[in-house]
């Protein structure tokens, strides 16, 4: 073994482009703030933000004192936990902690803040699809056969379904998303055939395409159906999506937003100087107060740093000589990849509005701490990656 890696490797560059998301985050929050509606007034959340940045600091390094290998003794606990408190919200136990907001229940409240248990579920799911995929092969580290890959595959998704489910009925498609991107990512490099993978997706496709002509066919009474179920807020979020112009009420946000980004040009409109109003843009809209004031190019910025945040991961992930820390930073990639994409991509009208917020710059708690232990277990893995002389 190399000297030079005996110690404890901490990787300096992913720690520097959290700092910078996060002074990107004040920034945008500080800027933001005088334009927030009268109902936000005296909220301070700018000092807040660095409250929970503070105290996601102190996750990190608590994370990174524990061997990660020790979430695998405890991962049934942990995903436990997590399943419990979703349980919890949809049983409304305790009534008097359980919160709503928007339609949804999906937070506590507490006298300091409240609690989006959803958001831990994120990096709990991680963690337990993660120890499946390395306990299955431990017990089968030959025999490789359909049958194996199909019952992988059940029981990788079999632990998904449970708090995907209760998450869906919070309420909340933006989670349920999340949880559905992380193990897709898993499922991919989990060594399945690709085969079943494609008769899935080749499943899906038709099912889509299927529900599509349905509708095509059916507009009225398909149209009826949506709004009456459960995920009624999905379909006006899609017809938003799709005719802003048509349905104000539902495409507001959306069209706000493309006016935001769309006066910031090319080099914006200069520090502080927000002249479109955006509902809750301290959150879910933050990156249109980056666009809006910095254009194109202070936006680029943005792109690139999480392009750079995530290629950090990918290396890890590569570099990684143990197979559960492998897992854990696949996990944690598809996680900040999806939820990304999905918030930019919201904003300029590429996808529908879901909610999510933008990892390490949107305000909020329970996320930004989830974030912050997501990228501890990262670094977790990082400082105990060994190269040998011979590998």
């Amino acid at each position: 073994m190399n000297e030079k890696n005996q110690g404890f490797n901490i990787d300096v560059t992913l720690i520097f482009i959290i700092l910078l998301m996060a002074s990107a985050s004040l920034f945008a929050l500080y800027t933001i703030e005088p334009s927030l509606p009268s109902k936000y007034d005296g909220s301070n959340f700018f000092e807040k933000q660095i409250m929970w940045y503070i105290l996601g600091s102190i996750v990190v390094a608590v994370v990174m004192l524990i061997d990660y290998d020790r979430f695998r003794q405890f991962a049934w606990w942990i995903y436990g936990f997590g399943v419990l408190t979703l349980l919890m919200l949809e049983l409304n136990i305790p009534p008097n902690l359980v919160h709503g907001n928007n339609g949804a229940v999906s937070w506590f409240k507490f006298p300091f803040g409240t609690v989006q248990p959803g958001e831990f579920m994120k990096v709990f799911l991680v963690i337990i699809q993660s120890h499946i995929i390395v306990r299955h092969f431990e017990k089968r580290p030959t025999s490789k056969t359909i049958k194996d890959d199909v019952w992988l595959l059940t029981k990788i998704v079999g632990v998904a379904l449970p708090p995907m489910a209760l998450i869906a009925m919070q309420p909340d498609l933006g989670t349920f998303l999340v949880l559905a991107a992380i193990t897709g990512a898993l499922i991919l490099v989990s060594g399945i055939r690709w085969r079943i993978l494609l008769s899935i997706v080749g499943a899906i496709v038709v099912a889509a395409v299927t529900f599509v002509a349905i509708y095509l066919v059916f507009p009225t009474a398909m149209e009826q159906f949506l709004t009456e179920s459960s995920f009624g807020h999905v379909s006006e979020r899609f017809y938003g999506w799709l005719q802003p112009e048509k349905y104000e009420d539902y495409g507001y946000q959306l069209t706000r937003a493309m006016m935001s980004i769309g006066s910031g040009q090319l080099l914006g409109k200069g520090y502080m100087d927000m002249e479109v109003y955006i509902p809750e843009r301290h959150t879910d809209m933050i990156f249109t107060a980056i666009a809006e004031q910095f254009g194109f190019l202070g936006a680029s910025v943005v792109v690139t740093l999480f392009f750079l945040l995530i290629y950090r991961m990918i290396h890890t992930a590569l570099e990684s000589n143990d197979q559960f820390g492998s897992y854990l930073c696949v996990g944690i990639i598809g996680l900040f990849t999806f939820q990304v994409f999905q918030n930019i991509g919201m904003s300029i009208k590429l996808l529908p509005i879901t909610g999510l917020p933008l990892p390490f710059l949107s305000y909020g708690g329970s996320s930004l701490i989830t974030y912050m232990l997501a990228v501890g277990i990262i670094l977790n893995v990082r400082s105990r990656t060994r190269t040998y002389m011979f590998d």
